[in-house]
């Protein structure tokens, strides 16, 4: 069926009393809405689905949450993991816990138990908990860090992990079998909790947790500065009671939370685009930072999987450190701790994305550490570790460029929790030894070359949209000219049907003759063609004209494709 056709089904479906009967109506006669609400059904992506809430087979509703977990209830039951249960958390986000309910109650019709989180939670605490309760499958109501109009449905199997490979393919082939508009099996949410069939998590489990990030603690109290004035911003998401209660439990005495961003608002109205990513969404934190002379600023994203920093200047003011910089200073610190300790694996393993920078592998080969590298997403990165520990390895971190890492492998997707804990203590330790964060990089620079870095997104929505990323990736693989910049391309490499020990995606990633490189990909969640640009030289100011020059001779060349691929 085509958008109209589809429009006209569920006019026909809805139920004239649903909000969702109401939008369809507003939209009646825009030609333009319909087909960017109905042009497609919205699908697996990252682990799950993401997309704008609303009324239609390309939104976020009930009926696409409904069918989805009825698909995963029907794949448990086939796979004979019925008994063991599905966890469910959720964000501050419209409709999270809504849809985190109806989840609970179609698996519970389905004779599945579901371990339901009270209130919100981080995403990390959900990987925890999955392997701690034994269970076979975890789903969060989340969009991570998404606009406000958006909600997600993560997909978690018994490792702890994002769901990928057979278990993927196998659900969504459930999922697309079932009729949008059935009846599904399902159970009141109180007579499901009566049967035993809804378990209501609690404060053991989120102690659990807790006790695991504490354990992840590299230094002991003696060697730190617990006076370090830290400011942390939940950005009103799901991190501000445990990141508060660890680091009082750490006894970190110069923590500070941006109050206007501590308590849930699923309109996140001081920050807009909850992104720590984005620079902007640290507006608040530096206001206080300043106030209260802070060396060290913390943001996490909604669900607390993403978690993003700056640190003081020396000027009076802060620096943004992307993902590649943070990572780098967590291997770095982390590394060098273990060592100094007698702890540090003797064939210990480091797993990035293939479009994160160098400059963590770098400093992992310094202390000997093998590095392993990923597709894009922690499921495929966390996807990894059976296979890193099957060949002898012990796993020691994971991370990707985009403020994303997994500090200890009992979490198996970024943790944003633990990561918060552990900037903050090495900000503690370089403070005792009498220096600040920007010293320690700088040190790095020093020791390991001076690494750059851009990342630009081309953001390219519905349908058109589309069909300009296809043309611009098919662009840069048939017509990539000789040369960016006058600096020769060495090598490119298509992932489109695997590459090595990856599997198959559509990246691509070219090496310039000078050891810059820069790669492009389609987001998996959001509407972006992503490009990702990385330079090394003797000098922090070098690294970065190169790289500004390399990402405007790359932009220019797709920006012109983007003009073809519009006409």
């Amino acid at each position: 069926m085509d958008a109209q056709e589809n429009y006209q089904l569920w006019l026909e479906k809805i139920p004239k009393t649903s909000p969702l009967y109401g939008e369809l109506l507003e939209i009646r006669g825009d030609q333009a809405a319909v087909e960017d609400r109905f042009y497609k059904e919205i699908s697996f992506g990252t682990a799950g689905l993401r997309g704008i809430c609303g009324a239609g087979t390309n939104r976020m509703n009930s009926l696409t949450v409904g069918r989805a977990t009825q698909g995963i209830a029907n794949y448990i039951r086939q796979a004979g993991g019925s008994a063991r249960g599905v966890v469910i958390a959720y964000d501050c986000r419209y409709h999270s816990r809504e849809f985190s309910e109806l989840a609970a109650e179609i698996l519970a019709g389905s004779g599945i138990r579901a371990y339901l989180f009270p209130e919100l939670r981080p995403t990390p605490e959900l990987s925890f908990t999955i392997r701690r309760l034994g269970a076979v499958a975890g789903i969060n109501m989340t969009a991570s860090h998404n606009p406000k109009e958006y909600n997600g449905y993560k997909v978690y199997w018994s490792d702890g992990a994002q769901i990928s490979g057979t278990v993927s393919d196998g659900i969504q082939r459930e999922i697309l079998s079932l009729d949008l508009f059935a009846d599904f099996r399902r159970m009141p949410l109180a007579d499901a909790v009566r049967e035993n069939l809804v378990v209501m998590l609690g404060e053991a489990d989120d102690r659990a947790y807790l006790d695991y990030v504490l354990s992840m603690a590299e230094r002991p109290a003696r060697e730190l500065d617990l006076t370090v004035p830290v400011v942390y911003t939940p950005l009103n998401g799901a991190g501000s009671k445990p990141v508060r209660q660890i680091f009082r439990e750490r006894g970190f005495s110069g923590f500070h939370m941006v109050s206007e961003q501590a308590d849930p608002d699923p309109e996140f109205t001081t920050v807009g685009y909850p992104n720590p990513e984005d620079p902007k969404a640290f507006a608040l934190a530096e206001k206080l930072g300043k106030e209260t002379g802070a060396e060290l600023l913390i943001a996490t994203d909604p669900d607390s999987d993403r978690m993003a920093v700056e640190i003081a200047d020396g000027a009076g003011g802060f620096r943004f450190l992307n993902g590649n910089q943070a990572g780098a200073m967590l291997i770095a610190y982390m590394a060098e701790s273990l060592r100094a300790g007698g702890r540090l694996p003797a064939r210990a393993a480091m797993i990035k994305s293939i479009v994160t920078g160098d400059f963590g592998a770098a400093i992992c080969e310094s202390y000997g550490i093998r590095v392993f590298e990923a597709l894009t997403g922690f499921k495929n990165i966390c996807g990894r570790i059976p296979e890193i520990e099957k060949a002898g390895y012990r796993y020691f971190f994971a991370y990707e460029e985009s403020i994303g890492c997994a500090p200890g492998e009992q979490v198996r997707d970024k943790d944003g929790i633990c990561a918060a804990m552990l900037m903050a203590e090495m900000a503690a330790y370089f403070r005792k030894k009498g220096m600040h964060l920007r010293d320690a990089l700088e040190e790095l620079y020093r020791k390991y070359g001076y690494f750059a870095e851009r990342q630009i997104s081309l953001v390219l929505t519905g349908e058109a949209g589309e069909r300009k990323i296809r043309a611009i990736m098919a662009r840069l693989r048939e017509e990539c000219p000789a040369e960016f910049a006058g600096i020769p391309v060495a090598e490119k490499t298509d992932y489109l049907h695997g590459h090595a020990d990856i599997p198959a995606s559509n990246v691509l990633k070219f090496r310039l003759a000078d050891g810059s490189w820069f790669a492009a990909r389609p987001s998996g969640t959001e509407p972006k063609l992503k490009f990702y640009f990385y330079t090394k030289a003797g000098s922090e100011r070098e690294a970065a004209e190169r790289a500004d020059r390399i990402a405007g001779a790359v932009m220019a060349f797709a920006e012109a494709g983007n003009s073809r691929g519009a006409r």
